[in-house]
């Protein structure tokens, strides 16, 4: 499913040079659910970008679905992205002036085809993320969890092969996070989605099948002390 092999970022600052990540290689299986933590500024959401083909790694090698995607082209990397991965970032990412539901069919929308099939496919989204009845909710109509869960519903919308999630429940309180937990992991047991998520947040890993411990851009084989 996922196969990442001696992935190193860098980022020149100047005169000096940050190893954000140092060699990480690891596999994910199709339908897991796969934490990444670790300590502030140890590469999680560096290398989440990189798996997403959101940023480029300065060396290593990433194949998504047998897909060697150091080969592919830029035009080629949007496609993907748009076609294959479902992303969800802590900030929501929602357009205001849209309901929910004009939020959730957008990007198949992007990709062409018949409206009425993307608009009954982003109500099914919705309805399995638990906001049936907000179809038609504006963003400032819905509380944090509620635009959270649109942000999930909008990240199936194109079926993707895997969903990738960067701290969504940053801004949320214990309820709401809890209740976007719920989803994450219903989701991952109903349709087999393969799920990979950085977090903060220790209660989180009961949701999942692993967690890759980050310490200073590399695995640790240990959870590092909080």
């Amino acid at each position: 499913m996922i196969k990442v092999t001696n992935l190193k970022k860098d980022f020149v600052m100047g005169e000096v040079v940050v190893h954000a990540l140092r060699g990480v290689s690891f596999e994910v299986a199709r339908g897991e659910f796969v934490g990444i933590m670790g300590h502030s500024g140890s590469g999680k959401s560096t290398l989440l970008r990189q798996l997403g083909l959101i940023d480029e790694p300065t060396s290593g090698e990433i194949i998504l679905d047998n897909h060697p995607t150091h080969e592919l082209s830029e035009k080629e990397r949007s496609r993907f992205r748009l076609t294959r991965l479902g992303y969800i970032f802590q900030e929501f990412a929602l357009i205001p002036e849209l309901t929910a539901i004009e939020n959730v069919f957008l990007p198949a929308m992007m990709r062409g085809g018949n409206h009425e099939e993307y608009y009954q496919k982003a109500e099914e989204m919705l309805r399995i993320v638990g906001l049936a009845d907000r179809l038609n909710h504006r963003p400032a109509e819905l509380s944090g969890g509620q635009q959270q869960r649109v942000a999930v519903a909008r990240s199936l919308i194109n079926s993707p092969s895997v969903l990738f999630a960067d701290e969504p429940t940053a801004n949320l309180d214990s309820h709401a996070s809890q209740t976007v937990m719920d989803t994450f992991k219903n989701l991952n047991q109903t349709l087999q989605q393969t799920i990979i998520i950085v977090t903060h947040e220790p209660e989180d890993s009961q949701y999942l099948d692993r967690v890759l411990w980050m310490k200073d851009g590399r695995l640790s084989l240990k959870k590092p002390k909080i």
